[in-house]
């Protein structure tokens, strides 16, 4: 066997580890995805959490120290928590474990355009992100769903579960080699370079993962999933110089705005079922940005 075809095989044994999309909970209304991946078995779950809640309060407790911690009655403090309050409930039914979370949100000032959810429900918003994009509640929403999937879905404990796979997938590569006669350190870059690449497309498909999931969890919350398509729109706006799709971990912002879009038939019945509408009384969503037209959804 030749060394290429060699790396050829553990990229593809690598790949079984990717998520796959639309293969069970078919009975159920609203988005569809498949199985957690196995490879979330190999960090455990509960250690993960532990760590992101030291994490996260030492984070805090920093930020804190610099004053840039929201106190509990600032207006945007007081908005996020009442977004999350909404969410929550319609989260739970995608992991158990968020049952027992401790949740947490909070507000940190710093111009940082970032959000997060920990392992654990540790939720972080930065101010940047709130005023740069100029958020609506409905976009504030689809961002608090999106991060709050990635917890539920797992997705810290699957890319650790990953790396360890790659890690033990390059050094059999090299042994391999070793025992062959070929030069095991360039058989064990060309597998690290196949598992990077890898790596990456496993992120990506996280991250429509979680953007999906979101949409599910925000709709039934009462946020309209159209808010998405707008705020990839400013997103835009923002990132002109975004890396090639190829070479990054997040989907690019034509192709994350494609695949909401793709789920409307889904999503948007979940959020005119939460306003107490029919999907054809629902005006269209307009975003406070000039150059951003409303964005309308008719159900076919």
């Amino acid at each position: 066997m030749k060394l290429s075809h060699t790396v050829l095989v553990f990229t593809s044994l690598f790949a079984l580890g990717a998520p796959a999309y639309a293969q069970n909970n078919a009975q159920q209304e609203g988005v569809k995805v498949g199985d957690m991946s196995i490879m979330r078995k190999l960090a455990p779950t509960g250690a993960l959490e532990g760590q992101a809640a030291t994490q996260y309060a030492q984070t805090m407790r920093a930020a804190e120290q610099k004053n840039a911690l929201g106190p509990a009655n600032h207006p945007q403090v007081i908005r996020l928590r009442a977004i999350a309050d909404k969410l929550i409930p319609h989260a739970l039914k995608w992991n158990e474990r968020a049952r027992q979370w401790k949740w947490e949100v909070n507000l940190i000032g710093s111009k940082q355009v970032n959000a997060y959810c920990m392992p654990g429900g540790k939720i972080a918003f930065y101010s940047g992100i709130l005023d740069t994009l100029k958020l609506t509640d409905d976009e504030v929403a689809m961002i608090m769903g999106h991060e709050i999937a990635h917890a539920l879905r797992e997705h810290g404990a699957e890319r650790a579960g990953k790396a360890v796979a790659a890690n033990i997938g390059v050094k059999l590569v090299e042994l391999w080699a070793g025992a062959k006669g070929y030069d095991p350190n360039l058989a064990g870059g060309l597998a690290g370079g196949a598992a990077k690449f890898g790596m990456l497309a496993f992120s990506r498909s996280d991250e429509t993962e979680a953007d999906i999931v979101g949409l599910d969890i925000a709709a039934r919350a009462g946020y309209d999933p159209r808010a998405g398509v707008a705020l990839w729109q400013k997103m835009g706006m923002l990132n002109k110089s975004a890396p090639p799709q190829w070479l990054s971990t997040h989907p690019a912002g034509t192709t994350r705005i494609a695949e909401i879009r793709n789920h409307f038939p889904e999503v948007m019945p979940l959020y005119a079922q939460a306003k107490g509408v029919s999907l054809s009384a629902l005006p269209p969503y307009q975003t406070n940005v000039k150059g951003i037209a409303p964005i309308v959804y008719s159900a076919k």
